[in-house]
């Protein structure tokens, strides 16, 4: 900030040297004497012509001739003096360079914006704190979404200063991923893999992403199985990989394979009961799936399979919430509904989401479950206790939220069901 007023202050000086310089520096045009060199010329001229007919006898009277000049000459000359020239004084002048700084500074200061960019700077100084919060979040306070808008724009702000910052994209695809803001969330989790491709947490970042956005490019898709396994082949316990890997299997009808990378977790997940009991129940639902598909026509599989997902999505797996509107929400003409599940310290970063149309008849009743899972990794089933969030997006952009109106339950266990209102204002 110091360097900009420097330059501001440099800015306006130019402008006011500008301002005065031809002031101080005016010369009046000596009209008299350019007058009177331009007689004498005159007068001169005319003497050698009367000199030259003179002697060639074309005038008799030379003399008088002359004296008639010179008294022409005489009454061209002015009787009063010559006025002094005018000079402005500095005093004249400093009350108009002292208006240019105040309209200059003034017009900035009110069409210029200056707060916005105090608190952008102020946001750029709170980086590594917003940047340390987000990393131990489950262990520290978490971010609020405000938090997350300002780590955001400080994220931005560094990469823009610093390119190859790998780390910094890795930062910004997981918000932007949370955020389902599919595009940023691709091409940052990419720029990071490719400014670092040997690092295993930016290979799984980048899988994930492609994975979720891109599911239905086989191409993608199969990049990310190829990443994944080369994590696994260079850490033969990582879970996440594995996991990523049997939701793939089983989502692609490849039940024997999900089987083996779930046993392969269990193996690996010792006396972490909820773990082992989750991934049990994984293993029974492909193997259920498997047998099915054996004995079952070709043509009634996809529909077995979709019952087999629908039974395992049990009242005690899912939650129930109905949406009310509060007296005081003005629908908006364009944008959006969305409806998120937290955790139960209400961290920003939702476990699941679903978006409805704007034109969704109030009072809304919807159960939410491991469908609305915003990754394999974070299921909804996991939750003990959960905060349900409802915002009416207006613009379509999950980072924009000044204006929208929103509403917010109180914590609800899973299974359960609870009511809540949309009514406050960002």
């Amino acid at each position: 900030m110091i360097l900009f007023w420097l330059l501001t202050a440099v800015i306006v000086l130019f402008c006011g040297a500008i301002f005065v310089y031809p002031m101080l520096s005016h010369k009046e045009v000596d009209d008299v004497a350019n007058r009177d060199e331009l007689n004498k010329a005159f007068y001169k001229e005319r003497v050698d012509e009367l000199a030259h007919e003179a002697e060639e006898g074309l005038v008799e009277d030379q003399q008088e001739l002359v004296a008639e000049l010179q008294q022409s000459l005489l009454d061209d000359i002015p009787a009063q003096e010559e006025e002094k020239k005018s000079k402005v004084s500095l005093a004249m002048l400093l009350p108009g360079f002292i208006l240019l700084v105040g309209i200059s500074y003034g017009m900035y200061f009110a069409l210029g914006g200056i707060q916005k960019v105090e608190a952008w700077h102020n946001t750029i100084d709170r980086l590594p704190e917003l940047t340390q919060r987000l990393m131990s979040e489950q262990a520290g306070e978490p971010l609020s979404d405000q938090d997350m808008s300002d780590l955001t724009l400080g994220l931005r702000t560094r990469l823009h200063d610093h390119p190859n910052d790998a780390q910094g994209w890795y930062l910004l695809g997981r918000i932007a991923m949370s955020n389902r803001d599919a595009d940023t969330a691709k091409s940052a989790m990419k720029r990071a893999y490719d400014l670092d491709p040997n690092n295993t947490e930016y290979q799984l970042g980048y899988a994930q992403t492609l994975m979720l956005i891109d599911n239905g490019n086989p191409g993608s898709v199969d990049y990310a199985r190829q990443l994944l396994r080369h994590v696994i082949k260079q850490d033969h316990t990582n879970m996440t990989a594995m996991s990523l890997l049997a939701f793939d299997a089983f989502e692609h009808k490849e039940y024997e394979q999900a089987i083996s990378y779930w046993s392969m977790m269990k193996a690996l997940s010792g006396s972490d009961e909820s773990r082992v009991a989750m991934l049990d129940r994984s293993i029974s639902r492909a193997q259920a799936m498997l047998n099915k598909a054996a004995v079952a026509p070709t043509t009634t599989v996809a529909k077995e399979e979709a019952q087999a997902k629908k039974n395992d999505v049990a009242a005690d797996k899912s939650v129930r919430v109905t949406i009310n509107l509060g007296p005081n929400v003005k629908m908006p003409k364009q944008g959006m509904i969305m409806i998120s599940v937290h955790n139960a310290s209400g961290a920003p970063m939702p476990i699941a989401a679903r978006r409805l149309p704007l034109d969704t008849k109030f009072p809304l009743t919807l159960t939410l479950d491991d469908k609305d899972n915003m990754m394999p990794t974070s299921k909804l089933s996991d939750l003990p206790d959960m905060i349900i969030k409802a915002r009416i997006d207006s613009d379509g952009d999950v980072m924009s939220k000044q204006g929208d109106y929103y509403g917010e339950s109180v914590l609800v266990p899973l299974g359960g069901s609870t009511e809540m209102t949309i009514d406050k204002q960002y």
